[in-house]
């Protein structure tokens, strides 16, 4: 009688049929690229003829003075942009999100609203617009800090070594501070009302109800938009490159290894591009981004599970 009912089973196409513009439209955007790419790696023009290097473009991009000093100092900004990120971004996206979940708040629709607009926001107009508030010339920066007693605070931060890399991280914030906080506050919402209940007849409300209760709950949450930060801020390259351009100035102060990367394969004023070093840059991020993205699902994402529910 089994081996009838196994024999007689419906072979479910379907499943194929609806799976496949997906499959095929992955396929053909990111996974030939992603092997072309680490393909184009492993090569080098010689004498106007490709040929086989192997690891050796690697070898150059971190042993060879010319490009090693460059990638460093573009994966140290990285490194400090997402921190930033981290520090800044997903700490107040948290707290924003407790906020406009209280059952008590006025407006809150609202509020949400106007926050998460600067994310649908293009990256040109991010750019330019705070380029134009921050500017020591006709920018309302200056003035508005004058009016609370503050103008002795300011300086022309995206013109300062010192302080770019953190201007443009901070403009980065105040765009994308909308996705954690919608994602966060979608996460104590799905929390049941029994266990709310439970913490409040145990005396447990307020702050005290968010660090004990609902904070170990949105865990899981709060892991996946680390994860998201941290692709996403590897991946960055738009607003850096609107703000300040291909050169990433000032003295390459706000280079990352998407700006890197982009000058390296496609050239930029005298710097003729070089499409083999390019993929090998590509192929570095792609494997940081990799390794991140390994580490959360291997090793933190387990650990977290406990708190699911």
């Amino acid at each position: 009688m089994t081996t009838k009912t196994a024999k007689t089973r419906p072979v479910r196409w379907h499943i194929a049929v609806f799976l496949a513009p997906a499959v095929l439209i992955y396929t053909a955007v990111m996974i030939l690229p992603l092997f072309g790419t680490l393909q184009l790696s492993l090569f080098r023009v010689e004498n106007n003829a490709s040929a086989f290097v192997g690891l050796d473009n690697f070898h150059t991009l971190f042993g060879d003075p010319r490009w090693a000093a460059s990638f460093w100092n573009a994966l140290k900004n990285n490194v400090w942009f997402f921190i930033i990120h981290m520090l800044v971004q997903n700490p107040i996206g948290i707290l924003l999100a407790a906020l406009l979940s209280h059952p008590k708040l006025r407006f809150s629709t609202f509020y949400r609203t106007a926050i998460f607009i600067p994310t649908i926001l293009s990256f040109v107009i991010v750019g330019f617009a705070w380029k134009l508030i921050l500017s020591p010339l006709w920018g309302i920066a200056p003035d508005m800090l004058n009016m609370i007693g503050l103008k002795s605070l300011f300086a022309p931060w995206l013109g300062q070594e010192r302080y770019a890399l953190t201007a443009l991280s901070l403009i980065s914030v105040w765009q994308f501070i909308g996705i954690p906080m919608m994602l966060i506050y979608a996460a104590l919402l799905s929390i049941p009302d029994e266990i709310i209940e439970a913490a409040e007849c145990d005396g447990i409300t307020g702050a005290a109800q968010f660090w004990k209760i609902k904070l170990p709950l949105i865990l899981p949450s709060i892991g996946i938009i680390s994860i998201l930060t941290f692709v996403g801020n590897f991946n960055a390259f738009d607003l850096i490159y609107t703000t300040q351009g291909a050169l990433a100035g000032p003295n390459y102060s706000t280079d990352i290894l998407g700006t890197f990367m982009f000058r390296t394969f496609f050239g930029f004023q005298l710097q003729v591009g070089d499409r083999n070093m390019g993929a090998a840059i590509a192929s570095v991020m792609f494997f940081i981004i990799l390794a991140g993205v390994c580490l959360y699902l291997f090793g933190i994402q387990r650990r977290l599970r406990r708190y699911q529910f």
